[in-house]
């Protein structure tokens, strides 16, 4: 009837022993979801989902963001300014992603008279935010990642909770109002995915299996035609997602929560050599 979810941030320098380095609260609110991102001006920013309830009962989201110039002390956060929030009744900015000196999410909200609604947004200072395009998805669309090939097509992930759970995979070029989508053959959860090259993109996301949460796995596909094939389950199980991906040298770097070792989901750290993902 009160939750309070804090946002715990750590911080490593061999990606085996860590240490806290900040806690983001707030009385009366549920932060949850964090994202992490570098702004054009160097500044590690912390996107955070924040929901606030009253008597047990959800009253609103509303996005929030921290920044820190170091790693080490994290700005108190604040809530983001969106384009025509007045008229929703909650929002929910999954993550950004940085291109020049631009900002793009995918806000995924409420209208006030109960209608759902997705928008692409930018913003240059990570706290505004306006709207680029309205996409018309239907069956409930949600959390959302966004990359960028290197000729500047936009690419994006996006999850469905609706009759229709299948995931989608859409392209655009700039100015990012003309989209083109393909259903994706699985359901996501958490998704996440990092471009290796022009051919080759690498997934994250929860494996579902007769509708029934599984495993949280990667998926190898083409960012050009949007076909996607499991290549390796993690080891996971019960309540398991939301990974977060990053390339460095030639390893992928993955983090995840799983809950097959006990009830209590654990974090778990995966290096997967880049050379086994190019294989399969």
């Amino acid at each position: 009837g009160k939750a309070e979810g804090k946002i715990r941030i750590l911080s490593s320098r061999n990606g085996r022993k860590w240490h806290s380095v900040g806690l983001l609260s707030e009385t009366g609110m549920d932060f949850r979801d964090p994202q992490l991102s570098i702004t054009p001006q160097g500044q590690l920013m912390v996107s955070v989902g924040v929901s606030i309830y009253r008597d047990k009962k959800l009253i609103t989201h509303i996005p929030h963001v921290s920044f820190s110039s170091d790693g080490i002390l994290f700005s108190v956060p604040q809530a983001c300014n969106l384009e025509e929030q007045e008229t929703h009744q909650s929002d929910w900015i999954w993550r950004t992603t940085w291109t020049g000196d631009t900002g793009y999410s995918v806000n995924y909200f409420r209208f006030k008279d109960g209608k759902n609604g997705l928008w692409l947004m930018s913003t240059r200072d990570g706290r505004h935010y306006v709207k680029v395009h309205e996409f018309e998805i239907t069956d409930i669309p949600t959390e959302a990642t966004i990359r960028f090939l290197a000729d500047g097509t936009m690419a994006v992930m996006i999850r469905r909770d609706g009759k229709n759970t299948n995931g989608l995979w859409g392209l655009s070029t700039p100015p990012y109002t003309d989209w083109h989508f393909k259903e994706l053959p699985f359901r996501l959860g958490g998704p996440d995915f990092v471009l290796l090259d022009s051919l080759t993109a690498i997934a994250g996301s929860r494996h579902y299996q007769s509708g029934h949460w599984c495993s949280t796995s990667i998926f190898k596909g083409n960012p050009l035609t949007g076909q996607f094939q499991q290549i390796i389950v993690m080891p996971s199980g019960g309540d398991t997602s939301y990974p977060g991906m990053l390339v460095d040298g030639k390893y992928l770097w993955m983090s995840y929560y799983s809950a097959h070792e006990s009830q209590r989901p654990s974090i778990y750290l995966a290096q997967i050599p880049l050379k086994i993902l190019q294989d399969f």
